[in-house]
């Protein structure tokens, strides 16, 4: 398991990784990692850490997915740089439920090492604030709270940081420990930046007991420049809910990367073993243009988030805006259900109407004349197909789904669908 890792460069820090090995070596464990609620859903950013646990599982260990339903309410200091604004019990409610969504999606809830799935406020909430200052603070020092990384940036700042934000660290480490003294939860891991309160928690645990409990952090998910991967290059945050970033904008996110960051991501973010992920990057290279490495980390995200039909759909789509050969004819309603919503889309009763009508009518020309101007000039195609008659008739034989694809030029396009058509 961690030579696996090792390999794939996702283990930042561990605690003992001789006495770690050895214990994974011995049998099954069971491990952690918790996800707050502070948005409606998951992004990229969130993608290393939860694959980790879904990488544990394949190897036989049991994977806990904690939502904090309790440090949700609070908001974790690390890698901010201000205070963070506290969620109404309303809105975290429904964030709570989004993510559990999520995680569920990514883990194997059946089977003899099946993964479950546990809520922080379950054993937070029933706790009172002077048994959690006898059962928890009294085993962790001021000087050891202040010396984390993030405490100490804040108190450097000039906004400071808040004594409900410096007390989040106690809650993750009670978590750790409640779960290594309820459920022999015995490995936490999460990013890079949770270190700091993933020890705490193993110390608060040989402190109170004297039990054996192991850390691992995971790389943060960057980019070249030092900032985090989770946004498109247009500013758009790469989100897991299909509600909150299309399947089609999402694998389009992932087409962008740096040439560089290729080998990188695909060790960190598909199943695919290290030699294979070696070879795409070493292909990609040696033709940077075609953009195999990009293409091949876009659809197996798309499919690892999305699932398969999404994800061929996704790859359509695109093909049917930027590629050269593309096939419209051959395109699915799915393909097209996407594009309905990135390209301008018009419902219409009925095919059996001009083109140029319809060049006017979408704002695709500006007027009947403009229309014939444009098909004169060769720059009008349906389907994929270059109209030459400005008298011509759209296709009686639509494509799937009940649509055409009209384009002018090389990239203005515009969809037309039969109103009530049964679309994907």
């Amino acid at each position: 398991m961690l030579e696996d890792l090792s390999a794939r460069g996702l283990i930042h820090d561990t605690t003992d990784r001789g006495a770690l090995a050895a214990r994974l070596a011995s049998g099954p464990i069971r491990l952690y990692c918790g996800f707050d609620p502070t948005a409606d859903s998951l992004h990229v950013g969130n993608l290393v850490p939860l694959l980790a646990l879904r990488r544990f599982q394949l190897a036989g260990h049991i994977p806990y997915a904690l939502a904090g339903g309790s440090t949700g309410m609070v908001g974790d200091p690390s890698g901010r740089s201000a205070e963070r604004n506290l969620l109404d019990d309303e809105t975290l409610a429904h964030n709570l439920a989004a993510i559990r969504g999520q995680l569920e999606r990514f883990l194997d809830f059946e089977g003899s090492n099946a993964a479950r799935m546990v809520n922080n406020h379950d054993w937070t909430g029933p706790v009172s604030y002077l048994d959690f200052l006898r059962d928890v603070g009294k085993h962790v020092t001021v000087n050891q709270m202040v010396a984390k990384e993030s405490v100490k940036n804040r108190m450097e700042s000039g906004d400071g940081i808040s004594y409900t934000e410096f007390s989040y660290m106690l809650l993750q480490g009670f978590d750790f420990m409640w779960l290594h003294e309820n459920e022999n939860v015995e490995l936490q891991i999460g990013g890079s930046d949770q270190w700091g309160n993933i020890v705490l928690g193993a110390d608060l645990i040989r402190r109170r007991s004297g039990g054996a409990a192991h850390a691992l952090t995971v790389p943060l998910l960057l980019k070249p420049d030092g900032t985090k991967y989770g946004k498109t290059a247009g500013g758009e945050t790469m989100w897991l809910s299909p509600d909150k970033m299309s399947p089609y904008r999402f694998y389009q996110g992932w087409l962008g990367i740096d040439d560089g960051d290729v080998r990188k991501l695909l060790m960190f973010l598909t199943f695919r073993s290290p030699d294979e992920c070696d070879e795409i990057a070493s292909a990609h290279m040696s033709d940077p243009g075609a953009r195999t490495g990009q293409r091949t980390l876009a659809a197996d995200m798309t499919q690892l988030v999305h699932g398969p039909s999404a994800a061929a759909g996704a790859v359509e789509a695109s093909e049917l805006l930027f590629g050269k050969d593309a096939d419209p004819t051959k395109a699915s309603a799915t393909a097209f259900d996407m594009l309905a919503d990135e390209i301008p889309t018009t419902e219409i009763d009925s095919f059996d109407v001009s083109v140029l009508d319809t060049l006017v009518d979408s704002a695709m020309a500006t007027s009947r004349g403009d229309a014939r101007r444009a098909v004169g000039e060769g720059g009008i195609y349906v389907n994929g197909h270059r109209v030459s008659d400005a008298d011509a008739r759209l296709p009686a034989q639509a494509l799937a789904g009940g649509h055409h694809l009209l384009r002018r030029g090389k990239k203005r396009y515009h969809l037309l669908r039969l109103r009530g058509a049964k679309t994907a």
